[in-house]
């Protein structure tokens, strides 16, 4: 007896419809599993017989032959054990369905017919919806992710004996409602740049970097408050669009880092990694290619704290997706691509003490001249090109720590940002770009007008400063966020000098 189903795996950040062909032959009693799967789908023969006995079934004491299709794509996960058993209750003509091939299944079995939420859903279910498919059964684990996506029948049975009655027609299952998808830009936030007392210059430069989506590198003693400004850039920055929340969504359902109790992610990401993490943890790997934090900070801030202390493998991988926005993978099975458009924040200390070029007359560095070079070697020379702003974070005095006067918030920071996002959104129209650090050298040209006095500016400090042709481009884009800020048409000198000095004022 042959059966065919429908099931679902992930491939990168989408999902990729399963064929599951299901051959009940006579024989001695055997079950295999062909079509590349993992030892998690291989682990599916003994969850789901036990799953089928004790629903209250029949499971057939035959050779059964599964066969996922197509063959030559590797399987994970245990998403595909729905789909299994729907095969061999079909073939054994315990379920009886008449539209079978418009339904896709995806879900765990437990030993006693219960389904298990599974990772990856919505992309499968946007799949499912893509591939023209007019159902699709998900654990009631995964009801927040199956609200998200409309166009497509949603059920979430509790056991596969539930599920079995629906498809016979015993019972009747109620789909899910559909949610209208609310970016509200006004969530909460446990951390406000209103906390943060002086430090004009740094809140200046991220807000350039929130408005723009320039990479930001901060240098400065221990304490100055570098961290404490990271963690505050998210707070600024204009509320994700429609596609790019459902887009950090898959991301991080694939992850399974994914609330439960809400489907849509809606605050931009930010990653801190430990500088003790691997290249693959950073970039993304494994067998079967998973996302890595570069692309769990997409659409978002990746800050990697005390820079130098990462290894330099880990730091080297950054390169690529830095300039590229996106990081591809290559193992013998498949090779896949995932997004990576982040603003990376780093910071590190001057030195392995912390207090080269601190002048208060308290702190000294006790480092040795080599000592300081060979720590500021750590950061390459290519990696530093790729980060528009560095700037130095100078230790705060007392009287700042106590002055009383109003801080700006992140709110009043966020509505300037917004304004020069939507600048750059209307210049940029009719291509993929969202911000000014997305822009090459051909947009560069297209849309960034200098005038004079900026075109002397830039001149000299290129010729001076021995400049290269990305940071000669990555000037002019800071210049232009800074211009957007203004409300400026032209790039003048004012805005060309600041961007100089975000970019050069830790060389030297």
């Amino acid at each position: 007896m042959y059966a065919k189903t429908y099931g679902e795996t992930t491939c990168g950040i989408d999902g990729e419809e399963i064929i599951v062909e299901v051959d009940i032959a006579n024989g001695l009693p055997g079950f295999d599993i062909v079509g590349l799967p993992d030892t998690a789908v291989k682990e599916s023969r003994e969850r789901v017989k036990a799953a089928i006995k004790n629903s209250g079934f029949r499971f057939p004491s035959v050779h059964i032959t599964v066969n996922l299709a197509p063959a030559d794509l590797k399987k994970d996960g245990s998403g595909l054990d729905l789909p299994i058993a729907t095969g061999i209750l079909l073939g054994t003509g315990q379920i009886t369905c008449a539209n079978i091939d418009d339904i896709i299944f995806a879900g765990e079995l437990a030993l006693d017919g219960s389904i298990r939420e599974i990772k990856g859903i919505l992309p499968m279910i946007m799949r499912a919806k893509e591939v023209g498919k007019k159902e699709i059964f998900i654990p009631q684990g995964n009801t927040a992710e199956g609200e998200l996506v409309d166009g497509i029948i949603v059920y979430t049975p509790k056991t596969l004996e539930e599920m079995t009655k629906h498809l016979n027609g015993n019972i009747k299952l109620t789909p899910l409602p559909k949610h209208e998808l609310k970016l509200d830009s006004n969530y909460p936030t446990q951390v406000d740049f209103s906390d943060v007392q002086g430090q004009i210059v740094a809140k200046r430069a991220l807000e350039i970097a929130a408005a723009g989506g320039h990479n930001v590198l901060m240098i400065g003693a221990p304490g100055a408050g570098k961290t404490m400004l990271a963690r505050r850039l998210p707070t600024i920055l204009p509320p994700m669009t429609e596609e790019e929340a459902l887009e950090v969504t898959k991301i991080y359902s694939i992850s399974g880092l994914l609330s439960r109790t809400r489907g849509l992610v809606l605050e931009r990401p930010f990653r801190s990694p430990h500088h003790t993490i691997s290249h693959n943890a950073l970039i993304g790997g494994g067998s079967v290619p998973k996302p890595g934090e570069v692309t769990l900070s997409h659409n978002g801030v990746l800050f990697l704290d005390e820079l130098p202390e990462f290894s330099r493998s880990a730091l080297e991988v950054l390169r690529q997706p830095l300039e590229d926005g996106f990081v591809t993978i290559s193992r013998v099975q498949a090779s896949l691509s995932f997004p990576a458009t982040f603003i990376l924040v780093s910071a590190e200390n001057p030195c392995p003490c912390g207090f080269y070029g601190e002048d208060d007359g308290v702190h000294e560095c006790t480092c040795r001249p080599n000592e300081i070079e060979r720590y500021q070697k750590k950061i390459s020379g290519p990696l530093l090109d790729r980060i528009d702003i560095q700037i130095q974070v100078p230790r705060l005095n007392y009287k700042d720590m106590k002055n009383t006067l109003p801080v700006e918030s992140s709110a009043t920071i966020r509505t300037r940002v917004k304004a020069a996002r939507e600048i750059q959104l209307n210049r940029l129209k009719g291509t993929k770009l969202h911000c000014n650090a997305d822009m090459g050298h051909k947009e560069i040209k297209q849309h960034c007008s200098l005038d004079f006095q900026a075109e002397v500016l830039l001149e000299k400090y290129f010729v001076g400063l021995g400049l290269s042709a990305r940071s000669h481009d990555r000037i002019i884009k800071v210049a232009q966020t800074i211009a957007d800020l203004d409300a400026s048409r032209i790039i003048t000198g004012r805005h060309i000098s600041e961007a100089i000095q975000l970019r050069t004022s830790n060389q030297g």
